[in-house]
């Protein structure tokens, strides 16, 4: 055990992170000597939202590398939609099995974050969403917070544990300008000290009101403002903001942008989206719904067979020349002009393709480009 609550990586890759019935699925199994080739696949019969994004293979295919399974999935990144198979595991069941609560987990988790950033970037309407939340979770999943954030579409993140790849972004927290005698030695000595490209935005409501604060911040050098105020104490944002904006304007600072952050969610996004000018969101996209996937044996020793409420055989998703989807049975003829979406990542245990963070992210923001993604 570590320092902390938390749980080794060697420990997951052994199998030891699992629910107890795996183990006792796995014993009694092998006291009976049974162990049949299955085909399992995750799917989630219920979302938060219309479609989701899938994210969390990379850990996954870590995973099971060496497991004697081939795995076939959705690259990461991509767009899905309720009971649509994400990915598939083909091979003896008990050589698995104690891996399922860990498979479930790593997508789960990062698919229900990038599915949160992927909502409030598309709400955000190509204004700017960084990634505010990592301290709304455990200290030991930034990283996963992170990643899953920036493959959902966000602009940078806060975390220094982020992967790299992903500007790392902030400027000052409310106890920054406190340190100071009054908020003006606070914006000036930040902008003394801190690097040439790094942006001076002010956070500018810690002592006054918004309006006069900005002001003020302007006044010593501001690029931008952060209000950061807390929901209990906004009364009418919508009034605060456009206060501000029209101080701002009056006095000269036109070029002095809005930062918003502080518990904001993905209904004020839309609603302010059209005079803030960035959005910094916490808890609306680290603490997203995670979602609710499930891995059931689809085929038995070459047999369909799938428990009450699910699908039986193997499929496969396509993507038809209209856009629209379609699952059919990878036996069925593939529909004239459609792509196969499944791909194969691991074969009898050896890694044939990785995931990669920055190709999943650009599949994701392509399709929130795309016609009518809102609809989809």
């Amino acid at each position: 055990m570590g320092m902390f609550d938390t749980v080794s990586d060697d420990t997951i890759r052994r199998g030891e992170c699992t629910d107890i019935y795996f183990e006792r699925t796995e014993e009694t199994l092998l006291a009976e000597g049974i162990n049949p080739q299955v085909v399992m696949e995750v799917t989630a019969s219920s979302l938060p939202d219309t479609w989701a994004t899938f994210c969390g293979l990379s850990d996954v295919i870590t995973l099971l590398e060496g497991v004697p399974v081939t795995v076939d999935a959705l690259p990461e990144g991509t767009v899905f939609y309720k009971n649509e198979p994400v990915l598939r595991i083909s091979g003896k069941y008990r050589d698995f099995c104690r891996y399922e609560t860990a498979i479930l987990g790593f997508l789960c988790h990062a698919s229900g974050i990038a599915t949160a950033a992927a909502h409030v970037k598309l709400a955000a309407n190509h204004r700017p969403v960084y990634s505010f939340g990592s301290r709304r979770q455990h200290p030991s999943i930034a990283r996963m917070i992170e990643r899953a954030a920036w493959i959902g579409g966000v602009d940078g993140v806060s975390n220094t544990c982020a992967p790299e790849g992903m500007p790392v972004v902030g400027t000052m927290p409310h106890a920054f300008v406190m340190c100071y005698d009054t908020p003006e030695d606070a914006w000036r000595s930040f902008a003394k000290h801190a690097p040439e490209d790094i942006p001076r935005i002010m956070l500018s409501d810690t002592y006054c009101d918004e309006k006069s604060e900005s002001l003020r911040a302007a006044a010593c050098g501001a690029t931008a403002v952060r209000l950061d105020t807390p929901r209990s104490r906004r009364g009418n944002m919508r009034t605060i903001i456009e206060e501000v904006r029209w101080e701002l304007d009056t006095h000269g600072y036109c070029f002095v942008k809005i930062f918003l952050s502080g518990g904001v969610t993905r209904e004020e996004v839309i609603e302010y989206r059209d005079i803030v000018d960035a959005f910094g969101i916490g808890g609306t996209i680290a603490n997203a719904p995670v979602i609710d996937f499930a891995l059931d044996i689809v085929e038995i020793e070459g047999e369909a067979k799938a428990k009450r409420g699910k699908r039986s055989g193997v499929k496969q998703v396509y993507e038809l020349s209209s856009g629209k989807r379609t699952v059919l049975p990878v036996a069925s003829k593939m529909p004239c002009g459609a792509i196969p979406l499944i791909e194969q990542v691991i074969k009898d245990g050896t890694i044939t393709k990785r995931s990669d963070m920055t190709n999943a992210r650009l599949k994701l923001l392509t399709w929130l480009k795309s016609p009518g993604a809102s609809e989809k």
